[in-house]
């Protein structure tokens, strides 16, 4: 049976063409590749079927080519993979012409967004035929085995008879070990390290890869929606297993690895394996990990950084710890100083941290605490994104409770709680402060560790023309100023965050007016492309 799998990303996500293609002939772009699609067509091939990848990301994949390919290839199932709320409108919008160009083909929805809301999707968008909820490798297989009656699918919802069904969840899948590799391969793409959260600043030219070698998250932080998702379990592969991953993308010419495991810094021991045998197996391949700041793991920071770990995340969020306890992050500033200090002392060459403005009950002080307090942190680089919430979450919860959202109408949209939540700053002044936050706080790195930001500045330059790298460093001194065109969006993605604003605020726009806004959006990308190539085949001529 032939399937289709498709990564569907919105603007947040868009990975931007490298200049120059990558020696295997592939197309290079920043950003994640997609490992969820990766992984179900490892299981899907491994059981005997046929599969057909396309991402997004990929400029020469573009919608009406997929569903171009769909017409000629006549897949039974098209799988369409989406990570969260500000990606459903794309997902949705794609979902729809697929099945405008073919009445027949089945259609499924996966990921976290359409795990949390399964029934509403499939009221909202019937040309979907599945919905599917949870780990998606034994599903897809059961799936396709059942695609006429899928009474007995565990972990999907559908509909018979013009109800809506929602078959029981499946058990929780522990052995991790059972499946195959991602199929990395078969995807016509390379893609480049960039900073965390896509920020576009390029870390390494190596070949680069994601790698999940656990899942899930057991703390309760009030914005998240990873331990609903995961049913409050973490679940981990063996560091054998894991270990041999490395070794085969060793063999396939990887240089660099992002784990996206949501706290890989949760057993030592198992921590210690992995590491252990990255050195024995002579891997060279450098690799970065998320977690949190009160690990017990902290011990193994030296071992880390021994077998080629470049990059630590730490999800920070506040200076202020009335914030963090707001938040339920259950850390404290003394365990934040602690971690980082250890991860630098370890010879870790990226430390970063991530932050959140705009939170529940935040005052403009606590906003400069945490600006002050992150000057004094040893971090190399740090992100301050506005807190939003979506549905999945416990500050949805709260906020259903409150009467600040509702369930029926609100449940695919993203806010910023700053729209919505009387006890948060105006969003004016949260803009101000994390304005004039990051000038204090450039001005501070650059004048205390100078050495430091030396380094990391050294690094950029090595991969990003001067003017891109100054841009970064500028634009909080920059004030209102948009700074770049919309050419320049396309060709250094220097306007990131107006990305981001687009895409949330499309989540909001009713279903009458969401084809045309997306018809527009591809006529607007496609000529400031064209545009774009022309300029640089002028420039190529001279």
């Amino acid at each position: 049976m032939r399937i289709f799998l498709i990564h569907v990303r919105d603007p947040q996500f868009y990975a931007l063409p490298a200049k120059t293609r990558a020696v295997n002939g592939n197309i290079r772009v920043m950003g994640f590749p997609p490992i969820g699609i990766m992984s179900l067509s490892a299981v899907v091939k491994r059981a005997g079927h046929e599969c057909v990848m396309f991402d997004q990301a990929n400029p020469d994949t573009p919608n009406d080519v997929i569903v171009g390919e769909m017409q000629r290839q006549q897949p039974a199932l098209v799988g369409l993979s989406f990570l969260s709320t500000t990606s459903y409108p794309y997902a949705k919008m794609l979902a729809r012409q697929i099945r405008a160009a073919d009445g027949r083909v089945r259609l499924a929805f996966g990921g976290v967004f359409a795990t949390l809301n399964a029934q509403l999707i499939k009221l909202q968008c019937p040309e979907v035929d599945f919905v599917c909820r949870g780990d998606g490798e034994q599903l897809i297989l059961d799936l396709i085995e059942h695609l006429e009656y899928p009474d007995d699918v565990g972990g999907l919802t559908w509909a018979k008879d013009g109800t809506v069904m929602h078959n029981p969840n499946r058990p929780t899948e522990r052995n991790l070990d059972q499946w195959p590799f991602p199929d990395r391969e078969s995807l016509a793409l390379d893609f480049v390290e960039s900073m965390p959260l896509d920020v576009p600043a390029v870390l390494s030219m190596e070949r680069f890869t994601t790698m999940q070698t656990s899942r899930g998250c057991p703390w309760p932080c009030v914005f998240c929606d990873i331990p609903i998702f995961n049913e409050g379990k973490w679940r981990s592969r063996s560091p054998q297993h894991v270990v041999a991953e490395f070794t085969h993308l060793q063999e396939l010419g990887y240089g660099a690895v992002a784990f996206v495991d949501d706290h890989f810094l949760l057993q030592p021991k198992r921590i210690d394996a992995i590491c252990k045998g990255i050195n024995d197996k002579g891997i060279t391949i450098h690799w970065g990990c998320e977690g949190r700041v009160d690990s017990v793991a902290q011990h193994l920071f030296p071992a880390m950084a021994k077998a080629h770990c470049r990059t630590v995340m730490f999800g920070i969020e506040s200076g202020s710890q009335k914030v963090l306890d707001r938040l339920k992050k259950e850390q404290t500033l003394a365990e934040i100083e602690t971690a980082v200090m250890n991860a630098k002392q370890a010879g870790i060459e990226i430390v970063h941290g991530f932050f959140v403005v705009g939170n529940p009950d935040e005052t403009v002080e606590d906003m400069r605490a945490t600006f002050r307090f992150a000057s004094t942190l040893r971090l190399d680089t740090f992100g301050f994104n506005r807190l939003c919430v979506y549905r999945g979450t416990p500050l949805w919860q709260e906020y259903v409770k409150r009467g600040l959202v509702s369930e029926l109408t609100d449940w695919y949209k993203y806010f910023k709680c700053s729209e919505i939540d009387p006890t948060c700053l105006p969003g004016e002044a949260i803009n101000a402060e994390r304005r004039a936050g990051l000038r204090r706080l450039f001005l501070y790195k650059l004048t205390h560790y100078p050495v430091q930001t030396f380094r990391l500045l050294r690094r950029f330059l090595r991969y990003m023309p001067v003017h891109d790298v100054a841009y970064l460093i500028m634009k909080p001194f920059l004030g209102k100023r948009r700074g770049a065109t919309k050419a320049e969006v396309l060709s250094r993605a220097v306007e990131h965050g107006a990305m981001k604003e687009a895409a949330a605020e499309l989540t909001q726009v009713a279903d009458a007016v969401l084809e045309q806004v997306m018809n527009e959006s591809r006529a607007e990308r496609l000529r400031i492309q064209s545009e774009a190539d022309r300029s640089q085949v002028i420039a190529l001529s001279r």
